[in-house]
C-alpha cells in the first residue's frame, strides 16, 4: 500500500573538510578546478584567500574550513576548488570553495534527509541544511545561499573587482 507521497531524489557533490562530510546541491556547482595558484586581496576577511581567473573572470575563493571555524591545513594533491553559484538577493554569484577533497556524487532521497540538531553543532544553522545519514556516516547538506550573508558577498566581490582593477593598472603601464 502507497503512503501517497511522492519520495524525491537529489543529487549532491559530497566533500570533505578534515574528517567531516559535507554536500551541496549539484545545482549550485558549477565546476571543480585543481588547486591552483591564489592572489591575495589585501584588506579582505580571513576565510577570503584571495582571487584566481577564472575564463577571464576573477573569481573570489574561501577557504571554507575557516569559514566554518575550523583550524586551516597544508594544502594537498586532493585540495581543489569547487565553484559554487550562490543566489545572493536575486543575483547569481560565483564563489570558489576550498575543501580538502571531493569524494563522490550522491543521490539523496529526501525521506534520508533530517533537520539539523537544534543543539550540539559547531556551525551556525543557516548554513546547515539537513543531515543524511549515508551507510553509517553522517554528511551535513549544506545550504550554500546561506553560507554567506549578502553583505559577505559583495564585500568579497568588491575585493575582487579592486584587484582586477589594479592588475589592468598596472599592465596598462607597462604597455604605454
Amino acid at each position: 500500500m502507497s503512503s501517497g507521497r511522492e519520495v524525491k531524489i537529489n543529487s549532491y557533490l559530497t566533500f570533505k573538510l578534515g574528517e567531516e562530510e559535507f554536500a551541496a546541491h549539484v545545482g549550485k556547482v558549477l565546476n571543480i578546478l585543481e588547486m591552483t595558484k591564489i592572489t591575495e586581496v589585501p584588506k579582505s576577511p580571513d576565510y577570503m584567500k584571495g582571487v584566481i581567473n577564472l575564463r577571464g573572470s576573477v573569481l573570489p575563493v574561501i577557504d571554507t574550513r575557516i569559514k566554518f571555524g575550523m583550524t586551516p591545513t597544508e594544502y594537498t594533491p586532493n585540495t581543489c576548488i569547487v565553484v559554487m553559484d550562490i543566489d545572493m538577493d536575486g543575483d547569481s554569484i560565483h564563489v570558489g570553495a576550498l575543501v580538502d577533497s571531493v569524494q563522490a556524487v550522491l543521490e539523496i532521497e529526501d525521506t534520508q534527509i533530517l533537520p539539523p540538531p537544534s543543539i550540539g553543532h559547531k556551525y551556525r544553522s543557516e548554513f546547515i541544511e539537513g543531515v543524511a545519514n549515508i551507510n553509517d556516516s553522517f554528511i551535513m547538506i549544506l545550504n550554500m545561499d546561506e553560507v554567506f550573508s549578502s553583505e559577505e558577498v559583495h564585500d568579497m566581490h568588491d575585493k575582487a573587482a579592486e584587484n582586477q582593477n589594479l592588475v589592468q593598472e598596472r599592465v596598462d603601464g607597462l604597455t604605454n
